[in-house]
């Protein structure tokens, strides 16, 4: 089907349930910021290295990017581009020791991705067992 062909499409349910399309206009709204807190967050762990860097972050409580670099086998500038996104975004935050950055996840952040990273180990699991 094309975009068309779903645009000229019209709802065939006889009568709207008014009560529950206002309940869930309220659920959502009442929920707004932190369903865009979790878009955000899945947006940036929706980037391969960005969720490496967040894998390695939930890991070890701080890295710096000359680290990351040597792990991801990347370049510095790579890292640190990677880094302020997911500073800008929110995810995390660095410390200042001298002209070195660190960085670490913002504990907001790590139940949500706790979940992420079991379900990669239940993949692992599954793997292991074919």
């Amino acid at each position: 089907m094309n975009n068309q062909s779903i645009s000229n499409q019209s709802c065939i349910r006889l009568f709207a349930d008014r009560k529950k399309i206002d309940a869930c206009k309220e659920r959502l709204n009442a929920e707004a910021v932190p369903i865009h807190q979790l878009s955000n967050v899945l947006a940036l762990a929706g980037n391969e290295v960005r969720l490496k860097i967040m894998f390695l972050l939930q890991e070890e409580p701080e890295l710096c990017p000359c680290d990351l670099s040597d792990i991801l086998g990347m370049s510095i500038p790579a890292v640190s581009q990677h880094l302020r996104k997911m500073r800008d975004g929110n995810i995390i935050v660095s410390r200042r020791e001298g002209q070195l950055l660190y960085y670490s996840l913002k504990s907001q952040h790590l139940d949500l991705l706790k979940i992420i990273f079991n379900h990669i180990n239940i993949l692992k699991a599954k793997e292991e067992l074919v």
